[in-house]
């Protein structure tokens, strides 16, 4: 079993996304850690070439036993299947302890293990309130009140008493001493299958870091967010309108996402582009006339 590793879950629809994200894992893995990247049986086969000397691909069949081909609280399966292999990797016994990375990342500065394990062996935990994205307003009237109910349910089912919850989106690094603790001592005393624990809350990271801290497995390495994630198309249209450039947002993250959930119809985005490129992908070509119309009657109105 290697210590750690980067976990990778994707799929078919995904593959540009993946190809991009380990495309910048070559360029900034100089100790050489594993990324595991994790596929449906049928796609093996085409995730493949990628694979080499730090990236193995995997078939996500050994773990098939508990996924479930129903949707969950509307959301569709294979989304479901894939928090399942999340919390269920360590079972591989591949690695002890494991980065998830979403495929539409891109990673922007070197990594090592100390970005991801302290100095004591203990696995870093991202645990955040969240408190930017609840002032936001787009966010908060599409996401907010609803992942926050969640949220709250998950602490109050495996019994957390605590008027403040921190917890993260995703990019966490899972310790299997605690995934292990969770399945053994909380999924198993009720009956349940990780599956179940969905059916209550679709939210794996939280179900991971409400256990975490009720039961401390491990000790608790508090970090804020390792990837910086625009959630929405307004947050990235602020960093490009404000020059912060992806050297810029690597002095306080290793990677960031363009959350593909909102952008997948713009296409797989390159990071680093001018501004106007950046701007062009969110502009409609009657909108790009009329920037050039107004900047033109600004420019009059100068002279």
């Amino acid at each position: 079993m290697a210590r750690f590793g980067l976990l990778l879950k994707s799929y078919r629809g995904d593959l540009e996304y993946a190809r991009r994200l380990i495309s910048s894992f070559h360029d900034h893995n100089p100790t050489g850690l594993q990324m595991y990247c994790v596929v449906p049986e049928e796609d093996v086969e085409l995730f493949a070439p990628m694979a080499g000397p730090t990236v193995s691909v995997l078939s996500e069949e050994p773990l098939a036993g508990y996924f479930t081909a129903e949707p969950v609280h509307g959301i569709r399966p294979g989304y479901i299947n894939q928090e399942i292999v999340k919390l269920s990797f360590w079972e591989l016994d591949l690695v002890d302890d494991y980065f998830c990375i979403d495929s539409d990342a891109v990673i922007l500065r070197d990594l090592s293990l100390a970005d991801f394990i302290a100095p004591d062996g203990v696995p870093y935990s991202v645990l955040v309130e969240d408190n930017e994205l609840q002032v936001e307003p787009a966010y908060f009237n599409a996401y907010w009140e609803s992942r926050e109910e969640a949220v709250r349910l998950i602490a109050d089912t495996v019994g957390l008493d605590d008027l403040v919850l921190r917890t993260c989106h995703g990019h966490q690094v899972f310790s299997s001493v605690v995934l292990r603790s969770f399945k053994d001592d909380f999924l198993a005393t009720r009956g349940w299958s990780y599956l179940d624990a969905l059916r209550v809350a679709p939210y794996e990271f939280t179900w991971y870091n409400m256990w975490l801290q009720k039961t401390e497995p491990n000790a608790i390495h508090q970090r804020e967010p390792l990837v910086k994630v625009f959630h929405h198309e307004a947050q990235h249209l602020e960093y490009i309108l404000r020059g912060i450039t992806p050297d810029d947002i690597a002095r306080g993250y290793l990677a960031l996402v363009v959350n593909s959930n909102y952008a997948r119809d713009l296409g797989v985005m390159p990071i680093h582009e001018s501004k106007p490129e950046s701007l062009s992908h969110y502009l409609s070509y009657g909108e790009v006339g009329s920037l050039l119309l107004a900047k033109l009657r600004s420019s009059m109105r100068r002279s």
